[in-house]
């Protein structure tokens, strides 16, 4: 190994010990190692791809939400396909069953929230769950005056009566994806939902949500 080469790895590692680096990596050689990574990643020039009415002004921002309101349609397409002649009316009455199995028994808003659902819907979906005998109320552990939604085991059949077509349709929405572009959507994906989630959550009215989103958002800038 030369000198030039190590008196470059110093120099890293001096600018990774100095800069703000600490305050997103560890302190460590793995830390280091993603800090590079890092650096390289942020270097390499990404091609800015073309979008209908580019040319005209229109924005990055209008075509990302243009095109995640497609996929949303696509994909409720091909779950109507999957429940095809089964008991489930919507594909929001599988997807609460899902989460019931995933994530165990729950109370109503727990479940409501965890399908980023409003309460008025969401109490719709549950009461046509529990009169289709998917779901049934239990008395709470934690206290006696609330009820936690559980899964019968009449839910799980008719759940997994259907989970073939479920897996079909969510392979059929990915696409022709690779696994890594799989992998990087994930990623910008799971960012866009730990910035939204917490907007959602507090359930602010129509009336005062995009000020106080944009006010929030510039006093972290």
């Amino acid at each position: 190994m030369g000198i030039a080469l190590i008196k470059d790895v110093i120099d890293l590692v001096e600018q990774f010990q100095e800069g703000e680096s600490g305050k997103f990596y560890q302190n460590n050689i793995d830390g280091f190692k993603q800090w590079i990574f890092d650096e390289v990643e942020n270097s390499i020039s990404i091609e800015e791809p073309d979008w209908e009415g580019k040319e005209k002004g229109r924005s990055p921002e209008s075509i990302i939400s243009t095109l995640l309101v497609h996929m949303n349609r696509y994909a409720k397409t091909y779950s109507r396909s999957a429940i095809h002649g089964s008991p489930f009316s919507t594909q929001d009455e599988f997807i609460f069953l899902i989460n019931l199995k995933a994530f165990g028994p729950m109370t109503k808003m727990e479940l409501i929230k965890k399908n980023i659902q409003e309460k008025p819907a969401g109490m719709k979906i549950i009461n046509r769950l529990i009169n289709q005998g998917w779901v049934k109320q239990i008395p709470s552990l934690l206290d006696k005056r609330s009820k936690i939604l559980e899964l019968t085991s009449k839910g799980t059949e008719t759940l997994e009566a259907q989970m073939e077509n479920i897996r079909r349709a969510t392979r059929i929405v990915t696409g022709d994806l690779t696994r890594k572009e799989k992998m990087q959507l994930i990623s910008i994906l799971k960012k866009l939902e730990d910035f939204h989630q917490p907007v959602f959550s507090q359930n602010y009215h129509p009336s005062i949500l995009l000020d106080k989103v944009n006010s929030d958002n510039k006093n972290k800038s």
